[in-house]
């Protein structure tokens, strides 16, 4: 489970977030959803310790992240889309893909055999630099990246931003797939469009406060 308490940031002393919190079962889809500039990449990166919390706690199943340095996060089996990708250009795709295991110092094939089951289209282009794709071919490997370190937990900050129809249609099959392996996932959105069928529930963040929503009425 990853259970948020009360917690707060703000940036350049301006409160961006305020006394937050949630709780995702494990095994569970949860949507987030809010306009931009609500706080949702705020809260993403302030759970993969990107950004330091004021007060409360961020837990995952038995461990305080909010103790754990960044780096340590991820070897919880933490994954995470960032809304601007990060691809690094010069790698290839499959270099891309294996980052999050050269960082952890793991040489398990697994994930990475797994990843190109789930979407076989990028192994199709696994040697081409990462700066050669289009928008949303980066988006599906940025995806990729974060399957093969969140083998627990996935964080997937607007996934189907700024993509092709057909290429968020994608995205959003291969999410719904992941439900089968029951791993704990949290997509922001800015909107209900996307995500609605596959989400067990769904929170609504406005100005730095969260709130649980109904999903009939998010629709």
């Amino acid at each position: 489970m990853l259970k948020i308490d009360n917690i707060g940031l703000s940036i350049q002393r301006v409160p961006i977030l305020r006394d937050v919190s949630l709780e995702i079962p494990s095994g569970t889809t949860c949507g987030l959803i809010g306009r931009n500039g609500a706080g949702k990449t705020t809260l993403m990166r302030a759970i993969m310790g990107l950004l330091p919390v004021e007060g409360g706690t961020i837990k995952f199943d038995d461990h305080v992240l909010t103790d754990m340095k960044a780096h340590e996060r991820a070897g919880l089996g933490i994954g995470y889309l960032p809304e601007d990708r990060r691809l690094i250009p010069h790698f290839t795709v499959e270099e891309n893909i294996r980052v999050p295991l050269w960082a952890n110092g793991k040489t398990d094939e697994t994930r990475v055999k797994w990843v190109y089951e789930m979407m076989p289209e990028i192994g199709r282009f696994s040697d081409r630099k990462a700066l050669t794709l289009s928008g949303g071919q980066q988006k599906l490997v940025a995806l990729a990246r974060a399957m093969v370190a969140g083998s627990n937990l996935l964080l997937l900050d607007e996934p189907f931003e700024g993509v092709a129809p057909a290429l968020a249609q994608r995205l959003m099959e291969v999410i719904s797939n992941l439900k089968s392996e029951r791993l704990t996932v949290l997509i922001s959105e800015s909107d209900y469009s996307h995500s609605e069928k596959v989400v067990d529930n769904v929170y609504s963040i406005e100005r730095g406060q969260i709130s649980i929503m109904n999903t009939s009425d998010a629709a």
